[in-house]
């Protein structure tokens, strides 16, 4: 990345990482296979406690289901943040996932999706954007409306 770095960005972004979450199961939020970090699905919660219920389309607007798959994906970034030490670690993106919660005629999961990739590109610039997938689905724990999942190239 040129420029500066990932937690210089942040500070001048203004963007504050939630407190990281904390599993709501029996599963571990971050795993490391070789130079990969996969990430456990993230939540749009603050430590333990949703921000956001209910589905994108019926309970909550666009902006909103926007605004939970931005927040879920700094849940994402604050476990990365811990299992790393510094987002300065993270060389690539490899993978955004993001599932909606939705009605079935609901038809603008790109924009909701908008929210966790606008913010990685602001965060780590155009060369790192990944590739992603944005499906709607029925549900999600705890009645959420967003869930993300983020896969990491890191330095050793």
């Amino acid at each position: 990345m040129v420029g500066p770095s990932s937690e210089a960005r942040l500070k001048e972004l203004g963007v504050v990482l939630p407190p990281p979450p904390t599993a709501f199961g029996a599963y571990v939020e971050a795993v490391q296979c070789g130079s990969l970090l996969f990430l456990s699905g993230m939540l749009p919660v603050a430590g333990h406690v949703p921000i956001y219920l209910g589905l994108v389309g019926r309970d909550l607007s666009v902006r909103e289901g926007y605004d939970a798959a931005r927040a879920a994906c700094l849940s994402g970034l604050a476990a990365a943040r811990v299992y790393l030490g510094s987002l300065d670690r993270i060389r690539a993106i490899a993978k955004l996932a993001v599932y909606l919660a939705t009605p079935a005629d609901f038809q603008a999961h790109p924009k909701v999706a908008d929210g966790a990739s606008e913010l990685l590109l602001n965060l780590f610039g155009a060369d790192l954007v990944p590739p992603r997938i944005v499906l709607g689905v029925s549900s999600i724990p705890l009645g959420m409306p967003v869930e993300v999942e983020l896969v990491f190239e890191i330095e050793a």
